[in-house]
């Protein structure tokens, strides 16, 4: 199962909006007869790129999956009928599909006469497409909100004299994060005033071939020409001041993660709407003392009602004076009960 994950992870497969996928073949001593994985939308199915490699080998074989095999035609055939044709003798496999349009291979392969296991590794292969995961049993894209900051919560000056406050080094981690995503999102009013391209871009500042789609939230007319408008990668005007309705329209596009940029206001749209899942803030070792707030209000007016954010990582990026502190955390959910149990311990 191991070697299963490695081939789901192999590099240059998409993120979205399809899971990643590897399967092993065994023999009944134990060795290894093929593998494949699932290339992206519209390509073979890790199970069927296994299957074609082994051809009548495959016949007896134990089948290792990372995800539960589909039992649904899409662009590719059900899996689960694959492995019942090609005479699998057992299956394997560590997530059952949250998809309810191609989940029940389990059950078909048993009426088959296939031995089924499941949930083994289930835990890495949940965290291997753990926003494809989110996405399906919550019904809509996971949200990573990105910031940069300075100790003192600005993310620019005053006089509006520098496009940021994050270092070089940060920016670079900025591009390979959005990388990971299949939309990136920005309020109508930050492409008005900073103009935005909202592309993918090495450490050389070169575009990459695979762009997300770029997600402009809000009312607001913009001019042709703004950059996010270009054709260096697709992009959709939500018009909505909703979180969920912008999400629910991503949803519907088949986009399972956002990369939320946008400005101080949509950003506190978002967290007040509970609607941030993972936060990611890059930390400059400056002060200003004025500007541009991180984020906007949220309608906190008591400490006992901060948002509280759980810190999952902490890596410091570049050297000297360019160094920044990238602090990755996700909302720790409010408990509702803490008001009365505060009372009774006061």
């Amino acid at each position: 199962m191991r070697r299963a994950l490695e081939l789901a992870a192999s590099p240059g497969v998409p993120l979205g909006p399809n899971p990643r996928v590897g399967c092993v073949l065994l023999a009944a001593d134990g060795s290894e007869v093929a593998e494949g994985f699932h290339r992206g939308a519209g390509t073979p199915h890790a199970e069927a790129a296994a299957l074609a490699e082994a051809g009548e080998a495959a016949r007896g074989t134990t089948a290792v999956v990372t995800l539960e095999p589909c039992n649904h035609t899409g662009r590719t055939g059900p899996c689960a009928e694959a492995l019942i044709k090609a005479g699998v003798a057992r299956v394997v496999f560590a997530q059952p599909d949250p998809n309810p349009v191609a989940a029940g291979g389990a059950e078909a392969l048993r009426a088959a006469g296939i031995a089924v296991e499941m949930g083994l590794l289930e835990r890495e292969a949940r965290q291997l497409n753990r926003a494809w995961t989110f996405a399906l049993e919550h019904g809509r894209p996971f949200v990573t909100w990105k910031f940069a900051t300075t100790l003192d919560g600005r993310s620019a000056a005053t006089d509006g004299s520098s496009r940021w406050v994050s270092s070089r080094p940060a920016r670079v981690d900025t591009h390979r994060l959005r990388g990971q995503c299949d939309v990136m999102m920005v309020g109508s009013s930050t492409v008005a005033i900073d103009d935005p391209e909202l592309t993918v871009r090495d450490e050389y500042d070169l575009p990459l071939a695979h762009q997300p789609l770029r997600a402009v939230v809000g009312l607001r007319e913009l001019p042709e020409d703004k950059r996010v408008f270009n054709d260096r990668a697709e992009t959709v005007r939500l018009r909505t001041h909703d979180p969920r309705a912008a999400l629910a329209e991503l949803f519907s596009l088949g986009k399972r993660h956002v990369f939320l940029e946008g400005g101080p206001t949509l950003a506190a749209a978002f967290l007040r709407a509970g609607l941030v899942d993972e936060v990611v803030a890059y930390v400059a070792p400056m002060l200003l003392g004025a500007g541009a707030a991180a984020v906007g209000d949220l309608g906190i007016t008591t400490i006992g009602d901060a948002l509280h954010l759980q810190i999952t990582d902490v890596t410091p990026l570049g050297n000297g004076p360019e160094t920044n502190v990238r602090l990755t955390m996700r909302p720790i959910q409010a408990d509702p009960d803490r008001h009365h149990r505060n009372e009774e311990t006061a």
